[in-house]
């Protein structure tokens, strides 16, 4: 036993001494970032490397702030990506529920459309999405063209459908014999069970949201409506940067996924693990 146990020691040891070097590695640029938020766009371009913060976080806030209004970009991306993310989780844990449970004509097919909606590249589908939802429904400007175009995520779909599967189906025919009805049984049985996997499809569809640039850079045109990253992206103008408006906006920007993944870790990690055992 005192041989295993040294011998476990010992993994353990040589495990974390590469796995820190790599998290050191992974943690550097996010670092600099935040030591860039903190100089003046004059710093940032100095030869010298720097690698400890300096004072000039709030000045570069303010100039941040009085070019682009980023509190309230933050606050739209904010109640777009949470009202984003719960409608999205709830519409593909329905979507997966049919697919893994249901029989129905047409079945295998539904899954193969949706297997090769994975396949496109957003640009493929962006104009005539545009179009659809600018021109013919008249959306631009408003939440509801930020929130619904991309609700249905295949992905989301599918990682759903693989969870429910998972589900032994003798619990939910233990239900429907004991006169529980469908909606019932998805709501207060499968949901519950699934409570990591949707944890880690928030995560996934939070941060989708949360760095989407290009469809609310099309879609909205007013300067009230703009999202954090694309009002981030106006401060790149054909004359003058503002590197460090930039960094700090990026520093506020990472502080949310950041806020997210660390409450939601342990789900995320077992939502993962339960799929990779699958």
């Amino acid at each position: 036993m005192r041989s295993k146990s040294q011998s476990l020691l010992v993994r353990q040891i040589a495990l974390h001494a590469v796995l820190a070097p790599l998290a050191l590695i992974w943690l550097f640029p996010l670092w600099m970032m935040f030591v860039f938020s903190t100089m003046p766009d004059n710093g940032i371009f100095n030869p010298e490397i720097v690698l400890w913060p300096s004072t000039n976080f709030v000045e570069n806030f303010k100039n941040l702030q009085a070019d682009t209004d980023f509190i309230g970009a933050m606050v739209i991306s904010i109640g777009v990506a949470l009202i984003y993310t719960a409608l999205s989780v709830m519409l593909t844990s329905m979507a997966g529920w049919a697919l893994a449970r249901y029989r129905f004509v047409g079945r295998s097919i539904v899954i193969a459309i949706i297997l090769g909606t994975i396949t496109l590249p957003f640009s493929v589908v962006v104009i005539p999405q545009f179009i659809m939802v600018a021109r013919e429904f008249k959306l631009a400007n408003t939440w509801v063209a930020l929130i619904v175009p991309p609700l249905f995520n295949s992905l989301g779909v599918l990682f759903m459908r693989q969870s429910f599967s998972m589900m032994p189906g003798e619990l939910f025919d233990a239900a429907r014999v004991e006169g529980v009805k469908e909606w019932q049984i998805f709501l207060r049985i499968a949901l519950p069970l699934a409570r990591p996997t949707m944890a880690a499809l928030a995560i996934i569809l939070f941060l989708h949201s949360w760095n989407n640039y290009l469809w609310p850079l099309l879609i909205n045109s007013r300067p009230g409506m703009m999202t954090a990253p694309v009002a981030l992206g106006t401060l790149i103008g054909l004359t003058k940067v503002s590197w460090g408006g930039i960094m700090a906006g990026a520093v506020l920007l990472t502080a949310p996924i950041l806020v997210v993944f660390v409450a939601l870790q342990r789900h995320f990690i077992a939502g993962i693990a339960a799929g990779a055992i699958k």
